[in-house]
C-alpha cells in the first residue's frame, strides 16, 4: 500500500495530460457545424483562431474550457492530494502536464494549440491572484494594441517575474511552481517565435482586422 501511495503522482500527472489533450476548439467546431479550426486563419486549434470563424460564442466556449481543463486538475490535487501524501511537486507536474497536453495533445497527433489560455487556468490554479494579475496584463495589451500574440508574449514573460520577484506575502514561493511556471512561460515563448517575427517586420495580424 505504501508503495501505490509512493507512485500515485504518476498517474495523476498522466490523467492531467489526458486531460489536456482534449481540444475544445475542435470539439465544440464540430458540436456548432463549424469548419475544423485546422483547416484555416493560423490553422491552430485554439480560441482565437475559432474566433475566426466569425462565431464569437464559439470561440468563448473554446477559451473557457481550455481554461478550466488547465486549472481543473491543479485544483483537485490541491484539494485531495495531501491527504494521499501529494505535495507541491505533483502539483506543479499536473499543471504542466495539463499544459503540455493542450500543446501536444496524444488525441490530436500531437499538433496542439499554443496554450495560452491552459497556462492562464494553470496559474490561476496555482496563485489565484497571481493568475489574475497575468490576465490583466494580457487583456490590457490586447486592449492597447489589439495584437493577441503581443498579449500572449506580455504574459508570458510577466509571470515569471511577478512569481519569482513578487512580495512572498502576495502568495506561497514554493520552487516547484516556481520552475513549472518558467517552463510554460519558455514554451509559450517558443511557440511564439514566428508571431514574434512577424511583429517585428510589421507583419502580424490584428484582432478585428483583417489583414491588407
Amino acid at each position: 500500500m505504501t508503495m501505490i501511495v509512493e507512485w500515485l503522482w504518476l498517474p495523476v500527472v498522466v490523467l492531467a495530460y489526458l486531460i489536456g489533450s482534449l481540444s475544445f476548439a475542435v470539439l465544440i467546431s464540430r458540436i456548432m457545424g463549424l469548419s475544423d479550426p485546422r483547416t484555416y486563419g493560423s490553422q491552430n486549434p485554439g480560441a482565437t483562431n475559432v474566433l475566426r470563424s466569425g462565431n464569437k460564442v464559439a470561440a468563448a466556449l473554446t477559451l473557457l474550457l481550455d481554461a478550466f481543463k488547465g486549472w481543473l486538475p491543479v485544483w483537485l490535487v490541491l484539494q485531495f492530494g495531501p491527504a494521499w501524501g501529494l505535495g507541491w511537486g505533483t502539483v506543479a507536474l499536473v499543471g504542466l502536464a495539463a499544459f503540455i497536453g493542450h500543446v501536444y495533445p496524444v488525441f490530436m497527433r500531437f499538433q496542439g494549440g499554443k496554450g495560452v489560455a491552459t497556462a492562464a487556468g494553470v496559474l490561476l490554479g496555482f496563485e489565484p491572484l497571481l493568475g489574475l494579475l497575468v490576465l490583466l496584463s494580457w487583456v490590457l495589451t490586447l486592449l492597447l494594441t489589439r495584437y493577441s500574440s503581443l498579449a500572449a508574449i506580455v504574459a508570458a514573460l510577466v509571470a515569471p517575474l511577478l512569481y519569482w520577484f513578487g512580495s512572498p506575502a502576495m502568495w506561497q514561493m514554493q520552487p516547484a511552481l516556481g520552475l513549472a511556471i518558467s517552463a510554460m512561460s519558455a514554451l509559450l515563448l517558443w511557440r511564439h517565435s514566428g508571431n514574434i517575427q512577424r511583429l517585428l517586420a510589421g507583419q502580424e495580424s490584428q484582432v478585428g482586422r483583417k489583414k491588407g
